[in-house]
């Protein structure tokens, strides 16, 4: 009864005083491909996310796919907010991803990926990658996917639990704690309060399609960061069209960054190791040669 009570005292007091938005941005758009966030822009304000890219693609066309590239020290996660993709990888199986569903990767030490994902049975596919910065002892750990369809992604009102846990539910995702990351479909004129977990004072959301109004307004392509605080928001979508965003939450990251182009360490010494490893794992990858599958996919390449 008392967290009962408490929670209803955090959503009057939503109501009442808005959570100050410090920022908003469309970020720099080439072809189908927003970029929002970069580990050296707004990463440095929201760590541990550090990356986000709004993508609207028509994967079909050989000239959108997803090409071959390395990652390490961070972990990625793309989420679906219309359409569907196609997975294939000799140690996860394949199928498709849909609304809701995601592919959650620990580069950790080193990996080179961009094949496992192909285009789905939809016409195009829109959706979010994003990049979280791990902490020491995880940055070099062994790397590790999931391919999560729909149906397996719980739900608490109109959020998928994407990371983390929330009301009640917890991702299947095997992802750092203090970190949640939600997709939210609003149905046309109605509202929904987040509330923080526990120490997670870091706050964004951004908006795949439709608008919200309100306190939160932001339109399709936009990114709100709030103030860093343990203040709930309240969104409302406008009141001719579905609203989906995406709602990500964090205790604060307690390290510097140090990037390379594919890469974000918490040392100097941690990112010369990341890179390093790279670079062995490109010289083994092309010695491989073609390591294409029937399907015309190239799965994640581990060394």
């Amino acid at each position: 009864m008392n967290n009962m009570n408490q929670l209803s005292q955090k959503e009057v007091a939503a109501v009442v005083s808005a959570r100050p938005i410090i920022y908003r941005t469309r970020g720099t758009t080439q072809g189908p491909i927003s970029r929002l966030m970069s580990p050296g822009d707004l990463g440095q304000i929201l760590k541990p996310f550090v990356f986000l890219d709004l993508f609207d693609l028509d994967l079909h066309d050989p000239r959108s796919q997803f090409s071959v590239h390395p990652h390490s020290g961070l972990a990625t996660i793309t989420v679906l907010a219309d359409g569907d993709l196609h997975f294939d990888d000799p140690a996860d199986g394949s199928g498709y991803i849909a609304f809701g569903g995601f592919e959650w990767m620990r580069a950790g030490g080193g990996v080179w990926h961009g094949k496992e994902m192909s285009a789905g049975k939809s016409p195009r596919v829109k959706g979010f990658q994003l990049w979280i910065a791990l902490d020491p002892e995880l940055e070099h750990e062994t790397v590790e996917s999931q391919y999560v369809e729909a149906h397996c992604v719980p739900t608490t009102g109109p959020a998928h639990v994407i990371l983390g846990s929330y009301g009640g539910v917890s991702s299947p995702a095997r992802s750092p704690h203090g970190v949640t990351y939600l997709l939210v479909k609003l149905r046309a004129g109605t509202r929904w309060t987040f509330v923080p977990p526990e120490q997670q004072t870091v706050a964004w959301l951004a908006v795949a399609s439709g608008g919200l109004r309100g306190d939160v307004a932001a339109q399709a392509g936009e990114m709100l960061l709030f103030e860093k605080s343990a203040q709930p928001f309240s969104i409302q979508a406008n009141r001719d069209e579905d609203a989906v965003v995406v709602i990500g939450s964090a205790v604060p990251h307690a390290h510097e960054l140090h990037l390379g182009r594919y890469s974000v360490h918490t040392s100097a010494e941690s990112l010369s190791t990341g890179e390093a490893n790279i670079e062995r794992l490109r010289k083994l990858l092309v010695t491989a040669g073609d390591r294409s599958l029937l399907s015309g996919s190239v799965p994640v390449f581990k060394g």
